[in-house]
């Protein structure tokens, strides 16, 4: 029965094929496509990705429903929080300019089969989202001609009462997603340029909409005779923020644009700042304009600012909003589409996915093939499947990349930089020593001739630190740590933080409700996963991390991502169990395709070290003179070969 188990040594070796991590190219610019995007273009991408049909429709939904005008509050706060994450994508974006997005950033830093399962993930969000915006736009215009496109399909196509199928095909959704896919095949710069004029069509129309609502804002409408502010306490408050949260998710759109941006190190961090902080501003304002223009209680959750402008008599105004509301989904569109094919690219690109995905038109320089199929697959989506249910599988997937993403930023920046060789501390791990020579000077080793040398001055490195190394400071208190090497309690860290805030969140959103947990217990379980997530946090920071990047880095680092990684467990913990059910699924199946396909087919599985034919190694004396006297000391696992054995007798004393 033994020997159908398997080995140790196979074991390790599976685990390491999982977790191995993408070697980059020495020249990260180096690419298929064409680097034509600037910053602007990159900021209205972003802009576009996240200034969507949510302006329109969720700001009156939560203003109503959940936390009233102190939405305004909620969308500071859900800003805030994606600032977090927004801040990890521009670090990555610009340390690592090459297509992919989170897929890409967990594949250089954290494992493979993480990254293929986050890849795995976006893909389906990025279906969905499409899909879902698609009829959200067929929808919003065919409310405009009084639904005559919805009965007029009824009608003659008729009602389906299948399960996860539509209540009628929606060929207007699967029309415009078509066109989008066609626009978004002619390039780039034919996309950016697109997206310009929907975007600026739509800031145009917010544009109107904060200046007309200010003319007609009431304060009244704050008032205690109208509920008041914050008529559903701070628990609103905070249900509002983690609804609001998912109105930000577009910016990741500029990450995987990174291979194409001209500049992609100041580009990318500049334009997500600039989008994010536009978005957040307009969120704000709209919340601000729409609460004072009419009561909160009285919104039109479906058409809140349409209503808001026809209550006080400005009719005419609604044709321009339901008009900005259309570019601004419009703009959603084109990000998903944009998107969504680069993720397929870099998957293929790297081994991982279907190889056909990887190949770029030589005159667009875009990745038609993913273009097309995906584009595609999204109109089936919106034609005929009932979308509503699988809306809320957005939030998980983009939590869990954000989640990756920022563990991602911990991992990299506590690890030592390409090229840098370890350097011992005086209290770490010994390198073997060298071997004394005749004289007593140290023995040079040699892998051949034309290898370059480095002798590192072993009194220098007692006072150069690398990054992951424990801190001259902790060395007294945490002198045990300097036995690891550099990196390994870093990574043992991150796992621990992230464990102790799942054990944490749930706690927090589970024990009182459904695990019925005494106070006592309670409160001791909440301050010992505290406790181990704040020790984690310590120990992370005890260690040296880089500094001499001429790249955006992100501040207060292990913190900042830490914050990240806390708050989005949390959101991801407070979806339904249906929707973690269908995440689960998902998951099993992803898995399938990386283990029927990726392993296999991975390129790094193609880099995997092979047996070294390793002739001979040198020792090398210094002596007194240019001559040097040369012995060939064997491989253990190779017969004798090398040098003549002429001064093999001087060398052996």
């Amino acid at each position: 029965m033994a020997r159908w188990l398997p080995r140790s040594t196979d074991l390790t070796r599976f685990c390491q094929k999982l977790n191995r991590v993408k070697t980059l190219e020495d020249d990260m610019m180096e690419t298929s496509f064409n680097r034509c995007l600037s910053t602007i273009d990159l900021t209205l991408l972003g802009i576009g990705g996240m200034v969507g049909s949510g302006l329109y429709v969720l700001t009156g939904t939560v203003a109503k429903e959940i936390a009233g005008p102190a939405v305004i509050i909620s969308f500071i706060i859900a800003g805030f929080a994606s600032l977090l994450a927004a801040l990890c994508y521009a670090e990555f974006g610009a340390r690592v300019p090459k297509t992919g997005s989170a897929y890409m950033f967990t594949y250089v830093s954290v494992g493979e089969i993480w990254a293929f399962l986050i890849g795995w993930n976006v893909l389906l969000e990025y279906m969905i989202g499409g899909a879902a915006v698609a009829r959200a736009w067929s929808g919003y215009l065919d409310s405009i001609f009084n639904h005559k496109i919805k009965n007029f399909t009824e009608t003659h196509v008729g009602v389906w009462q299948v399960p996860f199928l539509a209540r009628y095909p929606d060929f207007l959704a699967a029309a415009i997603l078509l066109v989008a896919t066609a626009f978004i095949s002619f390039g780039a710069k034919v996309s950016s340029w697109l997206n310009h004029v929907f975007s600026a069509i739509s800031m145009g129309v917010i544009l109107f909409i904060l200046i007309m609502g200010f003319v007609l804002a009431q304060p009244k409408n704050w008032s205690t005779q109208e509920g008041g502010f914050a008529p559903y306490g701070l628990s609103g408050i905070m249900a509002g923020t983690a609804t609001c949260f998912y109105a930000f998710v577009g910016f990741d759109v500029i990450a995987a644009s990174s291979e194409e941006a001209r500049n992609p190190q100041r580009a990318v961090p500049r334009a997500i700042a600039f989008s994010l902080g536009l978005a957040t501003g307009a969120y704000i304002l709209v919340s601000v304009v729409l609460t004072l223009m009419v009561p909160w209680h009285t919104l039109d959750p479906d058409s809140a600012l349409a209503d808001a402008f026809y209550r006080r008599g400005y009719a005419w105004a609604g044709f321009l909003v339901a008009a900005g509301s259309i570019c601004a989904m419009n703009t959603v569109l084109l990000s998903n589409l944009f998107s969504l094919p680069r993720i397929v690219y870099a998957m293929a690109e790297d081994g991982l996915f279907f190889q056909v995905f990887s190949r770029v038109h030589p005159r667009t320089q875009v990745p038609v093939v993913g273009i097309v199929v995906f584009g595609l697959l999204m109109a089936l989506l919106a034609l005929i499947f009932d979308l509503e249910a699988l809306v809320q599988f957005l939030s998980i997937g983009t939590l869990l990349a954000y989640t990756f993403v920022a563990a991602s930023i911990i991992v990299l920046r506590f690890q030592q930089q390409k090229g840098d060789v370890p350097a011992p501390v005086a209290s770490g791990r010994p390198n073997p020593e060298p071997h004394e020579g005749p004289s007593g000077g140290e023995l040079k080793e040699y892998e051949s001739f034309s290898d370059k040398l480095q002798l590192v001055d072993r009194d220098k490195s007692k006072e150069q630190r690398e990054p992951g190394q424990l801190k001259a400071a902790f060395e007294p208190y945490l002198e045990f740590l300097s036995d690891f090497y550099p990196g390994e309690v870093v990574t043992v860290a991150v796992v621990t933080l992230m464990v102790s805030a799942i054990c944490l969140c749930s706690i927090l959103v589970f024990g009182n409700t459904h695990l019925h947990l005494p106070t006592w217990s309670y409160s001791l379980l909440l301050v010992l996963f505290s406790l181990g997530f704040l020790l984690s946090l310590l120990l992370i920071w005890a260690h040296e991390q880089q500094h001499s990047t001429q790249t955006f880095q992100i501040p207060l680092v292990p913190l900042s991502p830490a914050l990240s990684i806390i708050l989005n467990i949390y959101l991801m913990l407070k979806l339904s169990y249906m929707t973690w059910l269908r995440f689960a699924v998902w998951l099993l199946l992803g898995l399938l395709v990386y283990f029927g396909y990726g392993i296999w087919h991975s390129k790094e599985n193609l880099r995997e070290p092979r047996p070294q034919r390793v002739s001979a190694r040198y020792v090398v004396f210094p002596g007194g003179s240019l001559e040097e006297r040369v012995q060939a000391v064997q491989p253990s696992s190779q017969p004798a070969t090398g040098l003549p054995d002429t001064d093999s007798d001087d060398c052996k004393r």
